[in-house]
This record gives C-alpha cells, sequence and structure tokens, in this order.
C-alpha cells in the first residue's frame, strides 16, 4: 500500500507528527524526545526563548538543522498585532517563513480567539508567510481560514496541555471532509491511543508536546505515539469494516455441510 507525504505548502515530510519542544524536564531529554518520535518538523515558541543566545545552553543547540525544519510559534500572544511581531521577529532571526500561529483568546483556557486569529492571518498570508494556524474545532472557522490561504487547519483536539484527546469526533470528521490543505490535530493528545484516533479519522498529521514532555519517560512516549501515528494512518488508508449493532459471522454459513 503506497502512501504519500506530509506536504505543507512547498514542503515535504516523511513523518506526520510535529513534536514541540517545551515543558521537557531538560534539553538533553528534549533532544532524545525529537530523536524517538522520528519528527521531522519542530516547534519552538519565539517568545520563550533568547534569540540571541548562540551558546550551548540554548534551546536552539540541540535541534540539529539538517535534521529538522524549525516552525516558530506564536505561543503567548493576545492579539492579532502581538503574533505578528512575533512572527516578523522569528523570520528576521532566520528561523523561518513557516510560522505556527497561535493567538490565545483567554489565560484560563487557552482557547484560540477566533477574530484575532484571522486578523493576524490575513496580514501574514499577504506578507508571504506559511501560516498554520491554531484554532478550536470549528468548521466554519476552517473554512474561513482555508479560504484566506492558511498552509493547514490545525484545529484543537482538547485544550491545550489537557491530555483528553479528541473531544469532538464529529467537528474533526467534518473539517477533514472540507478541507483543501492537511488537517492537523494540535492540543490535547495525551498518549498514543489519542494519536492513532486522530489518524484514523483522516488527519494529516498532529502536533504533540505536553503528551511528551510530561509522560514519565518522553523517550519511551514519543516512540509510541510514533508507531501509533504509522498504525492509525496505514488502518485509514486500508479502510476500516463498518460498525455494525448486531453481530455477522466471519465464517459464511451458506454451503455448510450437514452432519
Amino acid at each position: 500500500m503506497s502512501d504519500t507525504k506530509l506536504k505543507i505548502a512547498d514542503q515535504e515530510f516523511d513523518s506526520r507528527m510535529i513534536v514541540g519542544t517545551g515543558k521537557y524536564a531538560d534539553l538533553n531529554v528534549m533532544a532524545r524526545a525529537l530523536e524517538a518520535s522520528g519528527t521531522q518538523l519542530v516547534t519552538v515558541a519565539v517568545r520563550r526563548i533568547d534569540l540571541s543566545d548562540k551558546s550551548s545552553e540554548s534551546i536552539l543547540h540541540y535541534i540539529a538543522p539538517d535534521r529538522y525544519k524549525l516552525l516558530p510559534n506564536t505561543a503567548g500572544c493576545y492579539s492579532a498585532d502581538e503574533a505578528v511581531r512575533t512572527a516578523h521577529l522569528a523570520r528576521e532571526a532566520g528561523m523561518s517563513d513557516m510560522i505556527k500561529l497561535e493567538v490565545i483568546g483567554d489565560e484560563l483556557t487557552l482557547m484560540p480567539d477566533p477574530v484575532e486569529t484571522v486578523k493576524a492571518a490575513e496580514v501574514l498570508i499577504k506578507e508571504g508567510f506559511t501560516v498554520l494556524p491554531y484554532i478550536s474545532d470549528d468548521p466554519i472557522m476552517a473554512l474561513k481560514l482555508q479560504d484566506l490561504g492558511a498552509a493547514t487547519i490545525m484545529p484543537i483536539g482538547a485544550p491545550i496541555g489537557s491530555g483528553q484527546g479528541i473531544q469532538n469526533l464529529n467537528n474533526i470528521r467534518i473539517i477533514i471532509e472540507r478541507a483543501k490543505v492537511p488537517v492537523i490535530v494540535d492540543a490535547g493528545v495525551g498518549t498514543a491511543s489519542d494519536v492513532a484516533v486522530a489518524m484514523e479519522l483522516g488527519c494529516d498529521g498532529v502536533l504533540i508536546n505536553t503528551g511528551i514532555a510530561q509522560a514519565k519517560d518522553p523517550v519511551s512516549m514519543a516512540k509510541a505515539m510514533k508507531l501509533a501515528c504509522e498504525a492509525g494512518r496505514l488502518a485509514f488508508l486500508a479502510g476500516r469494516i463498518p460498525k455494525r449493532l448486531y453481530a455477522k459471522a466471519s465464517s459464511p454459513t451458506e454451503g455448510l455441510i450437514s452432519t
């Protein structure tokens, strides 16, 4: 069974996992988890790192540029203006023109602000950024951002860091059905089975941070999620049997020999 690569704008990736770099016990554990995950695209919060720090203590020192592509994100921004400035900072620092756009609307839930997200996306797309927007699991928002020119749609599975897994399967299905760009579940993944569910639904990928970084053994969890991602994708391509209310014999009953 053949498969295509994950394609985001003009970039192609063998791995369908995007992995975050926050919340690890230390940077060595982070580096080992990234390797175990098989990811090729690593997201970094621009506002939480010192871009001028070129020392061996910098987080960027642990992310090999020949192995991983950086995906800077605008985490911690609460307005479109903040997010746009942060994206400019990442580009000026030579990180990437590809940006994961996050505009938070509420400190308690960390849910995205739809109005400010659209405003920021409009500006950044016009300025030539490849925009990957973080949104709630709202099919209407997904279509609006797709029509603006977003390179992906990144709906939440559940609130950031909650580990609840995908809470609204139907909305994710609707988003996938109508999307013309990759759909990547972002936030809420807690364990390998959550990854498998996302991929079996037909998502093009998953973004994971807390579920790996705060596991008891982040490196082993990263490997488990890698395998779940691959298994879920293969199951989606293979095509599951339909669900039935009643049993159906696995062996045909026609033509049985009388005894």
